[in-house]
């Protein structure tokens, strides 16, 4: 959410950003809005001053035995008191709707974010790793003999309907092989503290993360005011969520492997074949809480913890850094990982690695208290898929692929599966 006082000081600045955004100025709807409510609130507390100056004299009246003096000032009193109320009502109102407003702007991108109206205009920044040289035509994962038992559409249909799937055998192994690969690689290279977090929250952890108002479409609620999370960013981040925590805490860098789920909204016709674009998945994600001056070299060494999952797997990628058009709604710089998959011939998003800033901290007033001392700060807040394990499992699927249907599995999998390196083509470890 945008600081109102950083908006009068700099309006220009405010509806600047907004246009590189793509949207029309509305400094000028906000700051009479706010000007409307600074208004009410002073006429609220001169109506309550009066109101306390009367009361005193009311006693005064009473002792001096003037009854009509003291009639007259309880019927003021009462009369203050009324229009105290209106006052106080008023001004909660109007706080409210400013509030609603700031809930549904994004955050402003950082200077150096490529200017952009969509994807088209996202820059790359470096690639990394070289597709393997294929002697026959590659297919796509859930095409693959490998996985024919071991990836059921079919029953995920009849349980759940579409964009859904079962796992079994030794899919569903290799599977959960990759998310304890990702979590171990993080806390014991990466130093992240690990965590398991609820996956039903309250509205209010929606709307810390910017995941409400504005996107309730995207997530599912249940009939009993919960939300089921989109990602651990919701719960990790919220961990800070009305608090203060002192300086020397900072930064915190922790990962959690959830299930998420997404309605996936306005993607009808999109990736409907195989397990690409699902409504329930599950993400290794991180969260970094630290100072704001912080948050840029946070941001680097997150992305980095991103890169590291994929080049242990011997995984080709690239990054890119999303233009002003394509970043999320609470992003200040946004960071994509798109891996190779030879069965589509091109690079997907794997992973998303964004800086807050305080734009989140401020919606859940999560805040540190200075080590020097002074008045609490809203801390900076970052997040990041490391990784999205079903697509991962689909890019080792992909690119471990083998001319007779099997599956070469990556080296730093074989711990977790007991010293097997393979999926046949029948899909058993072997």
């Amino acid at each position: 959410m945008h600081d109102i006082r950083a908006i009068r000081e700099n309006p220009a600045q405010f509806d600047a950003a907004l246009a590189r955004r793509g949207l029309a100025p509305l400094s000028s709807e906000i700051l009479q809005l706010d000007e409307q409510r600074r208004a009410a609130i002073h006429q609220a507390e001169t109506a309550q001053a009066e109101q306390n100056a009367a009361s005193k004299l009311v006693g005064a009246a009473k002792a001096k035995g003037d009854e009509a003096e003291f009639e007259r000032l309880r019927a003021l009193v009462a009369e203050k008191k009324a229009e105290v109320g209106e006052m106080q009502a008023e001004a909660a109102r109007l706080d409210t709707e400013l509030r609603d407003r700031l809930l549904v702007i994004p955050n402003s991108p950082l200077d150096e974010v490529p200017d952009g109206a969509d994807e088209a205009d996202n820059v790359e920044i470096h690639r990394w790793g070289t597709p393997r040289a294929l002697d026959f035509k590659p297919l796509e994962h859930y095409q693959l003999p490998a996985v024919q038992g071991g990836m059921d559409f079919a029953t995920a249909a009849k349980l759940s309907g579409a964009r859904f799937v079962v796992l079994k055998g030794g899919v569903a192994r290799v599977h959960r092989a990759l998310a304890q690969f990702m979590i171990d690689l993080h806390v014991e290279e990466h130093g992240l503290t690990e965590a398991i977090t609820p996956v039903l929250v309250l509205p209010e952890a929606m709307l810390g993360t910017g995941n409400l108002p504005k996107f309730a479409e995207d997530s599912y609620a249940t009939t009993n005011g919960w939300w089921m999370i989109p990602t651990a960013e919701v719960t990790l981040t919220n961990f800070v969520a009305n608090e203060v925590w002192d300086e020397a805490v900072l930064p915190v860098r922790m990962t959690a492997h959830t299930n998420c789920f997404r309605s996936e909204a306005g993607s009808a016709g999109k990736d409907t074949a195989g397990m690409l674009r699902q409504h329930q998945f599950e993400k290794v994600e991180m969260v970094t809480i630290c100072r704001p001056e912080e948050a840029i070299a946070e941001h680097e060494r997150m992305v980095k913890c991103a890169e590291a999952v994929l080049e242990k797997l011997g995984l080709p990628y690239r990054r890119i850094v999303l233009c002003t058009g394509d970043m999320g709604f609470g992003s200040q710089k946004t960071y994509d990982l798109e891996v190779w998959l030879p069965g589509q011939n091109t690079y997907r998003e794997i992973s998303s690695c964004s800086t807050c800033g305080q734009f989140q901290s401020r919606r859940m007033n999560g805040r540190f208290k200075p080590a020097a001392g002074g008045k609490p700060e809203f801390v900076a807040t970052l997040n990041g898929s490391g990784l999205a394990v079903g697509r991962c499992l689909i890019a080792v699927l992909e690119n471990g692929q083998q001319a007779d249907g099997s599956v070469d599995l990556p080296a730093v999998l074989h711990p977790y599966l007991g010293g097997k390196t393979r999926l046949t083509a029948e899909g058993t470890l072997a």
